[in-house]
């Protein structure tokens, strides 16, 4: 086959412009790599309506969990007849890491040495971070960018993504809501729906009129086993106190092994396995990460999907997580603010840290010294971006006193005995 060449490239691209081609070809490459390394020419895809443009690198755990929920969502609607394809723009260290990568996935990709192709794509669509799912129509123009979690919330009935059908979704999904009940969330064609410690079966009717936190976490997830065990202290804390509360775990792990050693250590209800309903409940309540703790109410509604966020700022206070318990909170934080110091030197950081408030730089930001999300107050340093939960700069205060308070007993015994 004769290679065209760059002047005809070049007519083809300017003729072009307004259409796939402008986006997926340059004056010097009219072809895409399939998955065997084979080009796939750009004017073969001329039937294709709808187009995602796939950000990713191997080297970002989310992106290697978004690729196969990706992959799923394609060969559903390829087997389906949709005019629908996927492009990968890579953001991987070498080419090495590019085919591993690639490997597993079922859709051409921009050449990875077309290093101006993919800066010229990351600047057009204005991405700013991976994984991230550019929705393009048939002439190439920006449908949606928000394909991601598009696909993580309705799977491969997003389709065609349009603002048109992302509406049909959200309205049903409105209606779902207004329907729920925890039986319909939680039955697996029984009420034997939940197990305790892997052995002992519990109908979900005994925890109807509780306030249930729904717990999506797995195995091998750093941040999931530091919070389960913040978690089960506020679970013993609270059944301790007779509270009307319970948890529920969803595993979203691959494997039921993965399932068995992450449950292990939980003292509370479970679902049993199974993957295709964990990922639908997942859908349900448009969990972008773990671990999530979605809060359901006594009336079976849902009443906040920040539960993991909440214990995070107000430990077990955050009980019952509604928006009123939620305000009063947010009153107290105020208040006691008051009592904090205007500036605060943090072992974890050189330069002193300012009380901020929301107003002046206070929230939404990941503390540095839990990495956990905090929100409202903060101490900042303006000029690094450096930020704590005053809660955390509390739990510091008090090891401080208690340590001086320790000294100054050790010296007045020492003192007392002539030490």
């Amino acid at each position: 086959m004769d290679t065209p060449s760059a002047n005809s490239l070049a007519s083809a691209a300017a003729a072009a412009e307004g259409s796939l081609s402008s986006v997926l070809s340059t004056e010097n490459r009219d072809f895409l790599i399939s998955p065997s390394g084979v080009k796939v020419f750009v004017k073969d895809m001329e039937d294709i309506n709808t187009i995602g443009l796939y950000f990713g690198a191997n080297w970002y755990s989310p992106c290697e969990s978004f690729t196969p929920v990706l992959a799923s969502v394609y060969h559903r609607l390829k087997s389906e007849g949709h005019k629908f394809e996927v492009v990968f723009v890579s953001s991987d260290e070498d080419q090495a890491s590019f085919d591993r990568f690639r490997s597993g996935m079922p859709w051409p990709a921009i050449p990875f040495g077309d290093l101006r192709s993919k800066r010229s794509l990351t600047g057009r669509f204005q991405i700013e971070g991976i994984p991230s799912l550019v929705i393009l129509g048939p002439d190439g123009g920006l449908v949606r960018s928000d394909g991601v979690e598009l696909v993580y919330r309705h799977g491969w009935r997003a389709f065609p993504f349009t603002p048109g059908r992302i509406a049909e979704l959200e309205a049903e999904e409105e209606a779902k809501h207004a329907s729920q009940t925890l039986e319909n969330l939680l039955l697996l064609g029984s009420d034997t729906g939940l197990i305790r410690a892997r052995e002992l079966q519990v109908p979900v009717s005994s925890i109807v009129g509780k306030t249930v936190g729904l717990y999506f976490s797995a195995d091998g997830c750093p941040p999931c086993a530091k919070f389960t065990s913040r978690l089960i202290s506020i679970y013993d804390s609270l059944r301790g106190k007779e509270e009307e509360f319970e948890i529920v775990f969803v595993s979203v792990d691959r494997d039921e092994a993965g399932y068995a050693r992450c449950y292990a250590g939980m003292p509370w209800l479970a679902l049993p396995y199974d993957g295709g309903f964990s990922k639908a409940l997942s859908r349900y309540f448009d969990v972008q990460g773990i671990p999530a703790l979605v809060i359901i109410g006594p009336d079976g509604k849902t009443v906040t999907r920040e539960g993991r966020n909440l214990i995070n700022l107000h430990l077990e206070r955050a009980f019952p997580f509604t928006e009123d318990r939620v305000r009063l909170l947010g009153e107290r934080m105020d208040e006691e603010a008051k009592g904090f110091p205007a500036s605060f030197n943090h072992a974890g950081h050189r330069h002193a840290l300012r009380l901020v408030t929301e107003g002046s730089g206070g929230g939404p930001y990941i503390c540095c010294e839990c990495e956990e999300q905090g929100l409202r107050w903060a101490y900042q340093c303006l000029g690094c971006g450096y930020e704590v939960h005053l809660k955390c700069v509390r739990e510091v205060v008090v090891e401080r006193d208690a340590d001086a308070a320790a000294i100054s007993s050790s010296c007045a015994i020492g003192s007392s005995i002539g030490v």
